[in-house]
């Protein structure tokens, strides 16, 4: 999972970064900061206190901090191109909105729109450059394939000649794939976090459902203290649980971050266990069992034969794989079975 934190000037946006990443981050791409946050996993917790493995390996999310967009620069070319590529090579995008005073009133939503219409704005350059080549294109030589993806384009460049962000626009999933190569910044998914200052955080699960109910669609909102959350990553921790106390802070700003990302992408976790390793391994919600070998290596798809499987639940609840085969529960599944979060999988391929 990559995710980068977009916002407009003085946001906050790097606040969160330091939220997020704590005394972890480093130069990361493009030299833009990053870091690799592991995802807490209780059943991998659980697996290797079983299996002491030589290896113990969590889902990863990578969080990259980004340059500040400000009005009118994605149309100008004053974003750098490295860092236009690196938002649109993003899995999803994690919005920060101000609001505090700082000089100017807070508008979190007037800064969801203008980001919002820097993203149409960047597509249509893009849509706009595809479809002059595929014209000249089709003019001289009219192919099925290339005719194709120019009326399918001419849709998209329609949509955002409109003022609609891609995300909004519904095409089947087989045009969805053809378009997939363009990473369309309108139509990566976005969640949003609202940065308040301390006085209003007892207040900011109001201030994200009141912006939450002006938003367009179904973008996942949460609202934070940057600078709170940004001191709290940088405590030890037995610290931090003092600190959360302290100031009314349920859950760290990492933890719904990694949850909304998780429910973003519509993501799970299938599980591999043994002496050397015991990982988990994020896969998309709906995935079979010979896609998600892929994930493992390649070649495990290609010469995919059987899924050994049994649910984590299973295994703990019977007390190991012996357990599972006696009560049933122990199973041999194919190419086209849909794999479930918390599924322990082997994968049995040819040569």
């Amino acid at each position: 999972m990559f995710v980068s934190i977009i916002g407009t000037p003085a946001s906050g946006k790097t606040t969160f970064f330091k939220a997020l990443s704590g005394a972890n981050g480093n130069g990361g791409n493009n030299g833009h900061p990053s870091v690799r946050i592991e995802v807490p996993d209780e059943r991998i917790d659980a697996l290797t206190k079983i299996f002491n493995p030589r290896k113990t390996t969590y889902s990863r999310l990578d969080v990259t901090d980004t340059v500040a967009i400000r009005e009118g620069e994605v149309k100008n070319e004053t974003l750098d191109a490295k860092s236009l590529q690196q938002i649109r090579q993003s899995d999803a995008v994690l919005l920060v909105l101000r609001h505090f005073d700082n000089g100017h009133a807070a508008d979190p939503v007037g800064d969801f729109q203008r980001v919002q219409e820097e993203f149409i704005l960047a597509d249509m350059v893009q849509a706009e450059g595809r479809l002059e080549r595929l014209r000249k294109q089709n003019a001289l030589k009219p192919q099925p394939a290339p005719q194709q993806e120019q009326a399918l384009l001419e849709l998209c460049l329609g949509h955002l000649e409109a003022g609609d962000p891609l995300a909004t626009l519904n095409l089947s999933c087989e045009d969805d794939k053809k378009i997939r190569g363009f990473l369309f910044l309108s139509r990566k998914p976005m969640m949003i976090v609202i940065n308040c200052v301390e006085e209003r955080l007892a207040g900011a699960d109001t201030i994200a459902s009141q912006l939450r109910e002006r938003l367009p669609g179904h973008i996942p909102v949460v609202a934070a203290c940057g600078q709170l959350e940004a001191e709290l990553a940088a405590m030890p921790p037995e610290e931090q649980a003092e600190f959360m106390s302290e100031y009314g802070i349920r859950e760290s700003l990492r933890g719904r971050i990694i949850r909304m990302a998780y429910d973003t992408l519509g993501l799970i976790s299938f599980l591999t266990v043994g002496e050397d390793e015991c990982r988990a391994w994020p896969v998309r919600r709906g995935m079979s069992a010979q896609e998600a070998a892929g994930t493992i290596h390649t070649d495990l798809s290609r010469t995919f034969i059987r899924a050994e499987t049994v649910s984590y639940e299973d295994f703990i609840r019977l007390d190991g794989f012996a357990g599972c085969k006696k009560a049933g529960v122990w199973r041999l599944e194919g190419k086209g079975y849909i794999v479930q979060d918390g599924d322990i999988m082997s994968i049995r391929a040819g040569s």
